[in-house]
């Protein structure tokens, strides 16, 4: 039995933490959209340094995904979804990286502070500019569904391979308790015994 090829211990980690959150900042994007002061003011102030923490991560995990890659993917699968799987991590990890870029360059032109915690702020990384504001709003605003279509994507074909396909690609980013499992690719053909 070959066992399944795992993410590295660090990359799992920072996987389900980013996933947390993520997950956080979604919600909290949607109340800050649906909702008035104060309210509004109290999600604005997760919501800056919560985006500063997630490119913080996004940065450090691109590094570690470089540094150890990713497991093969099941030769099996097809050439379709393979290309799928490489285009959807590329559009996951710009947009972990952009969003919170284009909502500091859009708090940036607007002259808005990027508190982190009490008195600790980012510095303004573009000129003031009301016409800049808004197209980076518009980007930011517009940018946050593609992230939720592709999320929603990305969940899905975690479903797909670990319910339909369990060729062991869920488990190479599951849980620990899941490492000594393998795919059905893996498991030893085992011939039938005739008796007599």
């Amino acid at each position: 039995m070959t066992p399944i090829r795992r993410f590295t211990p660090p990359q799992r980690f920072l996987h389900w933490l980013m996933a947390l959150c993520i997950l956080a900042m979604l919600f909290i994007g949607v109340g800050m959209v649906s909702t008035v002061a104060p309210k509004y003011l109290t999600l604005v102030s997760i919501h800056k340094p919560l985006g500063t923490l997630i490119l913080i991560l996004a940065l450090i995990r691109l590094a570690v995904r470089l540094r150890y890659r990713a497991p093969p993917l099941p030769p099996d699968l097809p050439e379709p979804l393979k290309l799928a799987a490489h285009l959807s991590h590329y559009a996951l990890y710009a947009l972990m990286i952009v969003m919170p870029l284009i909502g500091w360059g859009m708090l940036s032109a607007a002259a808005y502070p990027v508190e982190l915690w009490d008195g600790v702020y980012l510095p303004s990384i573009l000129p003031l500019s009301d016409r800049l504001h808004t197209v980076l709003w518009n980007a930011h605003y517009y940018l946050a569904f593609l992230f939720y279509v592709v999320i929603l994507m990305h969940v899905a074909a975690a479903l797909f391979h670990a319910i339909i396909r369990r060729d062991g690609v869920f488990e190479a980013m599951g849980p620990a308790l899941t490492r000594d499992k393998v795919g059905p690719a893996d498991r030893p053909v085992v011939p039938l015994q005739r008796s007599g």
